[in-house]
């Protein structure tokens, strides 16, 4: 069956999933403020950078358009997702000023519309919000009910920048937050037709499906900073090695080994401000919320930590690189990213910074402002290299050699803090291969565990 959809916000996630549910057949009418985004898509151009999206959009012309009317685009469709910005506000809840915006105007639209439409916001939202925020904006607008009139959906998506159109269409589960069964009916049975294979959907209600997004991030990051906890106590412990640990534990069904991979610590739009939007949901509630308060915390402390530990490898005479800037590799962004944060402190006392990143560069110059140079390659940054920190795990990185690594004839420190090159640097002459969580910072670790446990048998 083809369906006809449209989608309000044409980001990183709006845009792909319009081009997306396109490629499964469908109708989709794309919807935005900016006339650019607009233009960009009938132009069949991405109006954002994604993985294959270009690509996506390109291949399936015909069934995808784009409009600044969002009266036009519901009167020519059945379903509509709303995918805009929902930032953090003074408070670090997640603020609806555009859902608001976006909503009204869809209000305005169904209004005009004699058949039944559903509303599905996608943003990320807390408790409460799609219920009690924004219901009675599509009511007031509509002069409709929501359930009689028009059905109304809280379905977010859980993807990744970079992976957003493979997470899409190949999703571990659906989840549906629904006014009443005929809202949650219209949007699985949409559902069903776009995914290519049978997917778990969990339905129910808004506020249920509003934590669980959430909570699923926050319990994501907790993973994270777990595996952190375990490369720090690793780089400190004799015969120390965080992959061993994370490879053994995550067999246990109980854990499992995705995220478990000890390194710097998370970043990026959406994983630090969800634990700060629970804690903040949570004192509302009355409940308590310390995990994800102290996650956050630990992971914004992360760089800094690192930076002193290793303090004795970096000085004002010394330069330092850093490979990899963005949040995470084949990603722009810098928002909240941890390498950025290693830069900024290594500025901060004074070392002389250069830096690469293959698609985060540009964003890094402007926010650095000339503190740092950000230069055109990895092997750029490695001629002027006393000390290296791989700080992203890009298959790029993997791919240096030593020949690159000692380009500049001088004996050089490398730091990695995902391990890529061990196999190919350790044991090299004039390279100092640190393997962060690998016993890279063991010094005296043999002395504490002999005085812990030595001479204890009688």
């Amino acid at each position: 069956m083809t369906r006809r959809i449209s989608i309000v916000g044409l980001g990183k996630l709006g845009a792909s999933m319009a081009a997306a549910i396109a490629s499964r057949g469908h109708d989709v009418i794309g919807v935005d403020v900016n006339h650019r985004a607009v233009d960009a898509v009938n132009a069949g151009k991405a109006p954002v950078q994604e993985t294959g999206l270009q690509d996506l959009i390109e291949a399936n012309r015909t069934r995808l358009r784009a409009t600044m009317s969002q009266a036009e685009a519901v009167s020519e469709t059945e379903l509509t997702f709303v995918i805009v910005p929902t930032p953090s506000d003074e408070r670090g809840a997640f603020s609806l000023q555009y859902a608001v915006y976006a909503f009204r105007e869809i209000g305005k639209a169904l209004a005009a519309k004699k058949e039944r439409h559903t509303v599905v916001l996608t943003s990320t939202v807390l408790p409460g919000a799609t219920r009690h925020g924004l219901l009675p904006v599509l009511e007031h607008h509509s002069g409709k009910k929501a359930g009689a009139d028009f059905g109304l959906c809280y379905s977010p998506e859980f993807i990744a920048l970079g992976s957003v159109i493979r997470d899409f269409l190949n999703p571990d589960f659906l989840l549906i937050g629904e006014l009443d069964a005929a809202s949650g009916d219209h949007l699985e049975s949409c559902y069903r037709d776009i995914m290519a294979q049978s997917v778990p959907v969990r339905r129910m209600t808004f506020e249920n499906a509003e934590l669980a997004k959430i909570s699923l991030n926050a319990f994501v990051t907790t993973k994270i900073t777990f595996a952190n906890m375990l490369a720090d106590l690793c780089s400190r412990m004799p015969h120390g090695d965080v992959d061993v640990v994370t490879d053994a534990i995550g067999l246990d069904s109980r854990i499992g080994r995705k995220y478990l991979t000890g390194g710097l610590g998370f970043g990026g739009p959406c994983f630090p401000r969800d634990n700060v939007a629970l804690s903040f949901i949570a004192q509302a509630l009355g409940a308590r919320a310390e995990l994800s308060t102290t996650t956050d915390q630990l992971n914004k402390a992360n760089a800094e930590r690192i930076v002193h530990d290793l303090a004795g490898t970096f000085s004002r005479d010394r330069t330092v690189a850093v490979l990899g800037l963005a949040y995470k590799p084949f990603s722009h962004v810098i928002e909240e990213s941890q390498a950025m944060q290693l830069v900024k402190a290594l500025l901060s006392r004074g070392v002389r910074v250069v830096a690469y990143d293959a698609l985060a560069g540009p964003s890094a110059d402007l926010e650095l402002q000339g503190r740092a140079v950000i230069l055109d390659s990895a092997r750029d940054c490695l001629r002027q290299a006393d000390v290296v920190l791989i700080a992203t795990p890009d298959p790029e990185f993997t791919a240096l050699t030593v020949d690159d690594f000692l380009s500049n004839g001088r004996s050089i420190t490398v730091v990695d803090f995902w391990r890529l090159q061990s196999d190919r640097l350790s044991g090299v002459p004039r390279i100092e291969y640190v393997a962060y969580g690998r016993g890279s910072m063991a010094a005296g670790g043999d002395d504490v565990l002999h005085d812990l446990w030595a001479g204890k048998v009688s």
